[in-house]
């Protein structure tokens, strides 16, 4: 499919670092002077995780590191909240432990504070996903091991509630919420679950089979709700699946975007908010239904994660495979 790219490139950032980053996210901020980045980082050397706040400032160009958690095994999953007008960070690891960071309402960039459930509480093995309800109060996890818990923040433990064990025969690989009572799952084979916690037991709705018409199996590795139409589902996997997808090869994450402006403004009824994605094939692009892609970046390497900043959402901070964070500002 043929790629367009923008008549006003975006500005870009990009920062060399010395261990491999798992996954990036903005940190809400406190002030219109804060700009904080979290950062999963593994070092191969020392086989050490940690989770970093970092502040970020443009000119020069830089990240500064202001805070180090280190963490009991590699990072497999991480989201940022707020809560109680703290930031707020939810991690969940390959061992299958997830810890609650809770950063200072003072100091945004400092990690005071803990709340943490151990390995195998929750699942036996490593935990795909870990989700953040707005406000930090819920969390939902979910594993190849085919089960589902729904995590409580208190203020001073952590408590669950499984609402869904499949014992191995169905295996989820990601999670969102939808609501303060619903969320959606995916996994293997390109299925995809609707929860509703009023209605326990099961999921209230499914979705499986090969999009685009393919056949081989394949694995949902993103998922994103609309954030005005809570039924609609974004989702990104293998083989560069998302409809009208730039990529050839595995999408890692997908976000609708509500920077970019949409060539469908005249029929609101209809509109879908356009969709970035990130790929293995070193891809950031905004795609569009019935519209050509827009390439924001293109890398030698893996896009494995990125975020668009709620509070600027022209500004874009995704991780590189080789040790190395990008930054773009869209004009």
């Amino acid at each position: 499919m043929a790629i367009t790219a923008l008549s006003e490139p975006p500005q870009i950032h990009r920062l060399r670092q010395s261990k491999y980053i798992d996954s990036v996210r903005w940190l809400p901020p406190l002030s219109a002077l804060d700009r904080l980045a979290v950062i999963a980082v593994f070092d191969s050397d020392s086989d050490s995780a940690a989770i970093e706040t970092h502040s970020f400032a443009p000119d020069p160009e830089n990240l500064t590191q202001q805070s180090q958690w280190f963490s009991p095994s590699r990072i497999s999953s991480l989201k940022t909240s707020q809560s109680y007008h703290k930031p707020l960070v939810a991690a969940a690891t390959l061992a299958g432990s997830i810890h609650i960071l809770f950063g200072d309402s003072m100091d945004p960039a400092s990690l005071e504070s803990e709340l943490s459930m151990p390995e195998k509480a929750l699942h036996e093995g490593p935990i795909s996903c870990l989700d953040i309800m707005d406000g930090g109060v819920e969390c939902v996890s979910v594993g190849e091991d085919g089960r589902v818990n729904l995590v409580s923040v208190g203020e001073s433990e952590l408590s669950y509630q499984r609402i869904f064990d499949s014992s191995g025969l169905v295996s989820f690989t990601t999670a969102k919420w939808a609501s303060p009572s619903e969320f959606a799952t995916g996994g293997y084979g390109f299925s995809l679950q609707w929860w509703d916690q009023r209605k326990p037991g099961a999921a209230v709705s499914q979705f499986k089979g090969s999009w685009s018409q393919r056949t081989t199996p394949g694995i949902v590795h993103s998922i994103d709700i609309h954030p005005s139409r809570k039924h609609t589902c974004l989702a990104g996997g293998s083989l560069g699946e998302t409809t009208h997808s730039p990529c050839e090869s595995e999408v890692w994450e997908v976000h609708f975007d509500h920077y970019a402006k949409s060539s469908n403004v005249g029929n609101v009824s209809s509109r879908i908010l356009p969709t970035m994605i990130c790929s293995e094939d070193g891809i950031l692009a905004v795609v569009e239904q019935g519209e050509e892609p827009i390439e924001l970046l293109a890398e030698p390497c893996a896009i494995n994660s990125f975020d668009i900043d709620r509070q600027y959402p022209s500004d874009v901070i995704c991780s590189l495979e080789w040790e190395s964070i990008a930054i773009l500002t869209r004009s």
